[in-house]
């Protein structure tokens, strides 16, 4: 009697055991397969998100962030945060423009003052020298600058009025802000009011 329960014990420890871990690795099998395929999509897709990128990148137009801000809105409910932001364009070849965007996300408000640069964007006449024919001098809000042509100098400017000539690929300029102005933002505007006395238009 002891030696039937015995065998029998160690017939159904034996049979199972290898039945269990084959069942037990049998659904685990699609999944281990399945997990470099999963893998492998997002991998895929990686590339095709930088692709998607690249298209976004291979503009020819640079842009130059100037200025982020957050702005709250007190409500009945409470306090509501968007986000502006400002952007300097230009292709480096006579071509630039500024915008201004705000939106409730951050990406959102840079795409939005992207369009608005493209929008406003103004073609310079340039000399040989990729410099202006003449000073110019412009006045925006409290801003005030006066942009002179300086042959051999390279680029004399500062704030943001230096990013909207290098965008516009301006050389051999002065530029001096003639107020007490530090808004990046109303500087740049500034600096696009003043160089529409050498435009094409």
């Amino acid at each position: 009697m002891a030696d039937t329960p015995t065998q029998t014990q160690g017939d159904q420890a034996a049979m199972p055991m290898p039945e269990a871990r084959e069942s037990e690795r049998k659904p685990f099998e699609p999944r281990g397969r399945g997990a470099p395929r999963g893998r492998g999509g997002p991998g895929r897709g990686g590339p095709r998100r930088g692709g998607r990128g690249d298209d976004r990148e291979r503009s020819e137009f640079a842009q130059k962030l100037i200025g982020i801000r957050r702005v709250a809105r007190v409500m009945a409910g409470g306090r509501r945060f968007n986000f502006s932001a400002a952007i300097v364009l230009g292709d480096k070849k006579g071509r630039v423009g500024v915008g201004v965007g705000k939106a409730g996300d951050t990406q959102l408000a840079i795409e939005k003052a992207t369009r608005a640069a493209k929008k406003n964007m103004i073609l310079l006449n340039l000399t040989k020298n990729r410099s202006i024919p003449h000073n110019v001098e412009a006045k925006y809000c409290a801003s005030i600058v006066e942009i002179r042509p300086s042959a051999g100098r390279g680029l004399v400017a500062g704030s943001s009025v230096r990013t909207v000539l290098e965008l516009a690929g301006v050389t051999d300029v002065t530029a001096k802000i003639l107020s007490r102005s530090k808004n990046p933002i109303n500087n740049a505007r500034v600096a696009i009011e003043a160089l529409r006395g050498v435009t094409n238009r």
